[in-house]
């Protein structure tokens, strides 16, 4: 039997999503979008997840989805089922009391990989969590002599709703790959994750 807490715990929420503008990737305009500073990069290329996933279609053969998150985030977070996972920084397990999470530490390898990977040809789409990592990311690749990198705004799981009103209040439910209900997954395939040897 489904109860009144199940219903509004679960139910009304999702109902609320179907039918709110501006949560989901879908309802983002397309003809002008702001990017944030910290999503801003040196080479000014940005998609949304939709428009990679469809930039990706329109050429895989010539087109690469990037993951820079760490590999437990690929891995148990879920991931864009096409997508390559080179991290651009490790977690730790320091405590940062003033940020108030776990602190990162950068990727000696993650030039090293991606060049491996991929010529300064190649069209990367590079996607983390909401956009921040990846433009640090492009813009080191641009450093380095990649042309055709571009930073996927909204990331794997999109943005925080910001809105105290809102049932969806500080969760990441607006736009991103998982919000765009684009093709992912759990499975981990080896082949495509670049990570250090130690």
């Amino acid at each position: 039997m489904i109860t009144r807490s199940i219903l509004a715990r679960y139910f009304v929420p999702l109902c609320l999503l179907a039918v709110m503008p501006g949560y989901a990737e879908n309802a983002e305009p397309q003809a002008v979008r702001e990017i944030p500073k910290k999503k801003q990069t040196d080479l000014g290329l940005y998609l949304t997840a939709k428009e990679a996933h469809e930039k990706w279609q329109a050429d895989p053969e010539n087109v690469f989805i990037l993951d820079v998150r760490t590999p437990e985030e690929y891995i148990f977070v879920g991931h864009a089922d096409v997508a390559w996972n080179i991290p651009l920084l490790f977690q730790t397990y320091d405590w940062d009391s003033t940020k108030q999470h776990f602190a990162m530490k950068p990727n000696p390898d993650f030039l090293f990989s991606v060049k491996e990977q991929f010529t300064p040809d190649d069209t990367l789409l590079l996607m983390c969590r909401s956009g921040g990592r990846s433009a640090m990311a492009v813009n080191l690749l641009a450093e380095a002599g990649f042309k055709k990198v571009f930073n996927i705004i909204g990331g794997m799981e999109g943005d925080l709703v910001k809105d105290p009103e809102n049932v969806f209040q500080g969760r990441r439910m607006r736009n991103g790959w998982k919000n765009s209900e684009l093709p992912w997954t759990y499975k981990v395939d080896p082949e495509r994750m670049r990570l250090p040897s130690d």
